[in-house]
Parts: C-alpha cells; sequence; structure tokens
C-alpha cells in the first residue's frame, strides 16, 4: 500500500473487538515510532505499552472526555519524552505517534491518538501528572498522548482526495 493510500486510510477508531494485535503488527508500530525523526537526532522519546487491564481502564480515565476507548483497547502505547534531552520533545513526540498511528493503520489495525498535553481528568488533576503517577514516571519525563489500538471490523471508509481543501495552500513562486 502506497502513503498516500494508508493517509487515506488512516481514521480514529474508537470501538474494538476484544481480539488481540498480533505481536508482529504491535512491534512493527513500535518500529515506526523509533524510526521517527527528532530535532538533532536527540532522540528523546520512549514508549509505555500497557496490556494491563486494570492500568489500561485508569488511563481510560486520565482525560474528562475523549479517553474511554482505552479501556476496551488490546494495548496502548504511552509516548513519553525525555525534556533533558530536548526542548522540542512535543514536536518529536507528535512525529513518533504519527508515524505509529500511519503504521497501525497499514497493519490493519484501528487506533486512535489520545491527547495529554495541556488536557486534565475530570477532577481537574492535569493528565500528564495524574499517568506519571499511575506509572511512577520521572519528573523529567513529557507525556503528548496516549495511542489506543485495537482489532476493529468495521473501519470507516477512507478518506477521498476530493475532501482535500487545497484552498489552504499558499504559493510563493
Amino acid at each position: 500500500m502506497e502513503l498516500l493510500d494508508i493517509m487515506l486510510k488512516r481514521r480514529s477508531i474508537r470501538k474494538y473487538t476484544h481480539e488481540n494485535i498480533p505481536s508482529e503488527k504491535l512491534n512493527k508500530i513500535l518500529q515506526a515510532g523509533l524510526l521517527a525523526p527528532t530535532s538533532r537526532n536527540r532522540k528523546p522519546c520512549e514508549f509505555i505499552v500497557v496490556k494491563d487491564k486494570k492500568v489500561l481502564k485508569k488511563l481510560s480515565q486520565s482525560k474528562s472526555a475523549g479517553s474511554a476507548m482505552i479501556e476496551d483497547a488490546d494495548c496502548a502505547i504511552v509516548t513519553i519524552a525525555d525534556s533533558d534531552k530536548a526542548d522540542t520533545w512535543i514536536e518529536d513526540s507528535s512525529i513518533a505517534m504519527a508515524y505509529m498511528d500511519l503504521m497501525a493503520t497499514s497493519e490493519n489495525v484501528a487506533s486512535c491518538w489520545v491527547q495529554s498535553h495541556l488536557r486534565s481528568t475530570s477532577d481537574n488533576t492535569d493528565s500528564e501528572e495524574y499517568i506519571k503517577e499511575l506509572l511512577d514516571l520521572d519528573k523529567k519525563y513529557r507525556i503528548v498522548g496516549i495511542l489506543s489500538l485495537g482489532i476493529n471490523d468495521t473501519r470507516p471508509p477512507a478518506h477521498t482526495l476530493d475532501e482535500i481543501d487545497y484552498g489552504k495552500i499558499q504559493r510563493i513562486e
């Protein structure tokens, strides 16, 4: 499948079957994150793969809205970044998550990006702090988000090139 086709097919999917993601597919998704470019090749990103159902349930409560699907996911990848290594941790983490999201699509694994940075839980706790405490992370780590992963047999239709708003492109020639 060509990259543009994968991009068109990529959708945020929040409902999963109870099937497990084959380890080969999960490893490819993680490899994509590790291959993502970073500013000055500092590689501040690390990935925590969560399969424990109790921890997934707690992660599903990491935001006041938009994280509930994590509870029913086969796994979640928490993307953390060592902020001491790079002041570009937000950008680096976002690129890594996007690479993993696209690889998940190419492997027919359903995914949904759950933003944690600048978000809060239902009791107004900072989402990053909630996750750091839950996973017992050092304070140097920052969290952009979580990639929720599962199997879904009813993927929405792919986007089409006709949906693209080419008016958002400006050219200086």
